[in-house]
């Protein structure tokens, strides 16, 4: 029996269908813990609190230091920049034989604006680290508070 175009298409929707579902039964079955069980967790569970609250303590710290890190990788990015600008406008400044040109007073210009968004996109970029550590620290204070009452 030759399969025409409709019923093939047909048996590569049934395919793919069968195949999504028994995916999403699987990811159901692990997170429900169907084949990992955890029942000793079940037995006390004041010992987990008292891990959870050590892992919030944990993560606190880890995002502090990792917003830090990040703080300082931006700090970085932003003077190598403003290195590159200088030493662009440098490069013009010697490569002009008449002092205060047009190309001179431009690339100073295009350095001075460079610098200024540059300071500007740090500030806004840190910030942003700033909210997204806060972020995490309330979450985890919230999830802390959840559990200990």
């Amino acid at each position: 029996m030759k399969l025409n175009y409709f019923t093939k298409q047909l048996f590569t929707v049934k395919r793919w269908m069968a195949t999504t579902l028994f995916c999403m039964l699987a990811i159901a079955f692990v997170w429900q813990g169907a084949f990992f069980s955890n029942t000793s967790a079940m037995a006390d569970p004041a010992g987990t609190l008292i891990a959870s609250a050590d892992a919030g303590d944990e993560v606190k710290d880890k995002t502090s230091k990792d917003a830090g890190r990040a703080k300082n990788f931006i700090q970085d990015t932003t003077d190598k920049v403003k290195e590159a600008a200088r030493s662009n406008a440098s490069k013009v400044d010697q490569a002009t034989d008449d002092n205060g040109s047009f190309v001179e007073r431009k690339a100073k210009k295009d350095a001075a604006t460079i610098e200024k968004r540059a300071n500007e996109d740090s500030a806004r970029t840190q910030k942003a680290v700033d909210n997204t550590k806060n972020v995490v620290e309330r979450t985890v204070d919230s999830i802390k508070d959840a559990f200990g009452k």
